[in-house]
């Protein structure tokens, strides 16, 4: 038995590296700061003061998600950047649909062994994505696991939390037969479906330096690595200026067909015309090389749409004028019908066929 001393580093765990990292992403932080969070990164928790972010009388609204396999896009193309924008992105959205306002965020990151610069790029698509929500990067976590990941993968989780006050929480008791849905455009894939993505990419035999099929200004992997839209912006403007909303449903895993119904009461069923809107290219490309039913692309990717929102006919006008004004892409997809004999497989149905 040897008698040499043993230390962390021997066992595949850095904490020098782990420091480094901390100092190197306090200005990103910094960087995110908002009304009710002005603390340094480095204490035992994060802390924030709803009242100086100007609540009265606040519900808070808390989630967490991850971003999936698209984090092996990111892995094996080698591109750290925009992976941290998803992150917050599918936090944050969760947030806004429920009509709150995300307040701060916090990550988890874990590998196998630091690796600064690639970590760094990370937290730097984070900071980014906080600023595009409004939204305090207060802390997070760096886990070195050797043993658990393999060599230069790595995992990330986000946690944010956000508030409204009493009575103004979404989805509203009022939803009504006639009233309108509107559907703002995604960039993209966003974080989902990516399992199936990978896999025609395998069958197709391409690699992520190739040029893209569906959009030859850019590499495969770049182009799906595309980041999920942040919503919240143009969405609290639109509850503050805007017509009245109703309920709101952010299009993510299950797509259209699962995600709608979870904002509708049981007697309402919402009616889609798919040829009201045009997904972008990269969805068609999907639907050919995988041989993909109509079905089945509804059920697994958003297909363009990565918000849906409901309204009465006569505020769509002046929610779709204030969204638009953010840059977003709008468009009357449907309406919602009452039925008394809703089959809860088909609280969403659909007319036409994808416009491809």
């Amino acid at each position: 038995m040897s008698n040499s001393s043993s230390t962390y580093r021997d066992a595949g765990v850095d904490i020098d590296a782990g420091n480094q990292l901390v100092n190197a992403i306090k200005p990103l932080a910094k960087a995110t700061l908002r009304a009710g969070a002005d603390t340094e990164l480095g204490g035992f928790g994060g802390l924030f003061d709803l009242k100086a972010a100007g609540f009265t009388d606040p519900i808070l609204v808390a989630a967490n998600d991850g971003v999936g396999t698209k984090l092996k896009v990111a892995i094996e193309a080698g591109i750290h950047d925009t992976v941290g924008i998803d992150l917050v992105a599918m936090c944050v959205n969760d947030l806004i649909v429920q009509g709150a306002e995300p307040l701060f965020f916090l990550d988890y990151f874990a590998c196998a062994k630091l690796e600064i610069h690639t970590a760094t790029s990370v937290i730097a698509g984070i900071s980014e994505g906080c600023k595009r929500a409004n939204c305090a990067l207060i802390g997070g976590e760096t886990a070195e696991m050797p043993g658990m990941y393999a060599p230069g993968e790595y995992d990330l989780a986000g946690f944010s939390v956000g508030a409204a006050e009493r009575g103004q929480l979404l989805p509203a008791s009022d939803l009504a037969d006639e009233d309108v849905i509107l559907g703002i455009s995604s960039s993209g894939l966003h974080s989902n479906g990516f399992s199936l993505v990978r896999h025609i990419i395998d069958k197709a035999g391409l690699n992520y330096s190739d040029p893209a099929p569906f959009d030859a200004a850019n590499t495969l992997g770049k182009a799906l690595l595309e980041p999920t839209r942040i919503y919240v912006k143009p969405i609290l403007d639109a509850l503050k200026q805007g017509g009245r909303i109703k309920a709101i449903a952010h299009i993510t895993g299950g797509g259209l067909i699962e995600n709608i119904p979870r904002v509708l009461p049981a007697d309402l069923i919402a009616e889609i015309d798919l040829l009201s809107f045009a997904p972008p290219p990269v969805f068609k490309w999907l639907a050919q090389a995988g041989n993909i039913s109509e079905t089945e692309m509804l059920r697994t990717f958003n297909c363009g749409i990565g918000l849906v929102v409901c309204c009465a006919a006569q505020d769509a006008a002046s929610l779709i004028a204030v969204i638009e004004s953010h840059g977003e892409s709008v468009q009357e997809i449907g309406v919602l019908r009452h039925d008394t004999n809703i089959d809860e497989d088909a609280q969403v149905k659909f007319s036409g066929r994808l416009n491809f």
